[in-house]
């Protein structure tokens, strides 16, 4: 059997993602996905997954990396590997549509990850936002904070500000909100 294609799609990265493996249908051990990104599609900051590997293997088109202190443009056939806990970024350096397959491994929450900052970037996009809103950006650095974490800042210090921000989001009913997003 074929499991059904989930696609996520984010307005605001110009982002098309299709999951090809979930952590259920790998016992955790790794998120398998396809990403296209659309001419001047990027990831929206410079971001480390302290916990997990990523592997992207360029399909089609063109991407240009940072990876550490590192740039590298990567063409169909090239294989970018960030490993755990390394700051990267990158965006389509092209004219037309880069394909990549994506393996990051351990899963964890990935795909929730994925899914959330589309919500989110819906959100932000509708309103016509150019940030998102302080308390969903808050709630969603606590959510996945073994994904992904704010780059060159001490864990320790993200943490100790982000708890009592999340706790005073909590108390304004901010969660909610944010928590309808998470499921649409």
């Amino acid at each position: 059997m074929v499991p059904r294609e989930h696609i996520i799609e984010n307005p605001l990265s110009r982002e098309h993602i299709t999951i090809r493996r979930t952590a259920a249908d790998t016992g955790g051990s790794v998120l398998e996905w396809e990403l296209l990104l659309a001419p001047g599609g990027r990831v929206p900051s410079s971001h480390a997954h302290p916990e997990q590997e990523e592997v992207f293997t360029m399909l089609a088109g063109q991407l240009r990396f940072r990876v550490g202190v590192r740039r590298v443009i990567a063409n169909p056939g090239d294989t970018v590997r960030i490993p755990p806990g390394t700051v990267h970024h990158f965006a389509n350096a092209g004219d037309r549509p880069a394909r990549v397959a994506v393996r990051t491994s351990p899963a964890l929450s990935m795909q929730e990850l994925l899914e959330t900052a589309a919500a989110l970037a819906r959100d932000q996009h509708t309103a016509g936002r150019r940030l998102p809103r302080p308390g969903d950006l808050v709630l969603f650095m606590r959510d996945f904070e073994r994904e992904v974490r704010a780059p060159y800042l001490p864990a320790a210090l993200v943490r100790a500000v982000l708890t009592p921000l999340a706790r005073l989001a909590s108390r304004r009913g901010l969660d909610s909100r944010y928590r309808q997003l998470r499921q649409r």
